[in-house]
């Protein structure tokens, strides 16, 4: 991975001294057949549509190649806006990851080929190293012994720096998380739920740094279990008492086979309690079920999307890397892909 990231440095140098580029031209990326400059496909502020790709670069340097229903080859992100109906690409961050992916270079690789689709961006810090989720907080390893004044300065410059090498190569996300799925703080123990007020200092630090780079991006706090209204009030209320500053509520859905139903109607009851409650509009970071229910999925969606809509408070909806083979890196079984091409499921983002 490392020698993958000296190679596009070193090519892009050779460029940079042939041509007298300047700080506006982009870093190479993998699939020149997407960059093609296209306008938007949606306009900023209306439903996304999206899709949660940041496995992607790691994927087609493993050989992994995607496909349209009849069989035709085609780069992944233009497969999804083109037959998929994804308007929206959301991207993780790791802040200094054992083997490079989703580290800040390999974000902006990936972001500037959604920009060049005409995609909408959202970038999702998570302040580790590695996965962050509900069981796992961990703190990158380099701010380990960091007391609360180091880790929001830590926290805002990683925010800053990595949003302003998107800047400098004409990435506006529209949506920025601080935190993934956040239900139980993040960079634990400093920033755990169970100190209120480190978190939203915390979370503060980041809405900041934001807001500096990108005064229009939309913050976002994520917390999974959107069928799970209990999840939400602990982690709102404190940040409620704390003046936490957030511009929107993030949610994770995966139902169960068989029981997509129910959790559609406890969701969309969430999100209309989550805006009396607490003002914020919704946006559905991560949904995802079983890849062999596509169908179930493709109605589960659907009825997202229109009940969704109806309540006026949610935003859009973005699927967890949907391109993903079942059993995909240490057994993720919730992708829509069979054999490199799309199943039925994304069908419902034609709506």
């Amino acid at each position: 991975m490392k020698n993958m990231f000296a190679t596009l440095l070193t090519m892009l140098a050779v460029a940079c001294m042939q041509t007298a580029c300047n700080e506006e031209e982009s870093p190479i990326t993998q699939a020149t057949e997407a960059q093609t400059e296209e306008t938007a496909v949606s306009e900023v502020g209306s439903f996304a549509k999206g899709a949660d790709v940041s496995w992607l670069t790691q994927m087609e340097n493993e050989g992994l190649t995607f496909a349209t229903k009849e069989g035709v080859a085609t780069e992944c992100m233009k497969l999804l806006r083109d037959d998929c109906y994804v308007n929206s690409i959301r991207l993780r961050v790791w802040v200094n990851p054992a083997e490079g992916w989703n580290n800040a270079d390999d974000v902006l690789v990936k972001a500037r080929r959604a920009v060049s689709l005409g995609l909408r961006v959202m970038i999702d810090f998570h302040f580790s190293d590695t996965w962050a989720d509900p069981g796992h907080q961990t703190t990158p390893a380099a701010w380990t012994d960091y007391d609360l004044t180091q880790m929001k300065s830590a926290v805002a410059e990683h925010v800053r720096s990595t949003l302003m090498k998107l800047k400098t190569y004409g990435v506006t996300p529209e949506w920025v998380q601080i935190g993934n799925e956040t239900r139980t703080g993040m960079l634990w123990p400093l920033g755990s739920t169970d100190n209120g007020g480190n978190f939203a200092a915390l979370v503060n630090a980041g809405y900041d740094a934001v807001k500096e780079v990108f005064a229009d991006a939309k913050v976002i706090v994520h917390v999974d279990g959107g069928d799970n209204f209990a999840l939400y009030t602990y982690l709102f209320g404190n940040l409620k008492s704390y003046n936490g500053k957030y511009d929107m509520v993030g949610m994770s859905l995966y139902p169960e086979t068989g029981k997509s139903a129910e959790a559609v109607v406890k969701c969309i009851s969430n999100i209309t309690t989550i805006f009396n409650t607490y003002g914020k509009p919704v946006m559905i970071c991560e949904v995802g079920m079983d890849y062999d229910q596509a169908e179930e999925c493709r109605d589960c969606i659907a009825s997202l999307i229109s009940q969704g809509k109806a309540t006026g408070h949610l935003e859009g909806i973005f699927y967890w890397e949907p391109q993903a083979p079942a059993g995909y890196n240490g057994g993720y079984n919730k992708g829509c892909f069979s054999n490199g091409r799309p199943t039925v499921a994304l069908d419902a983002f034609a709506e």
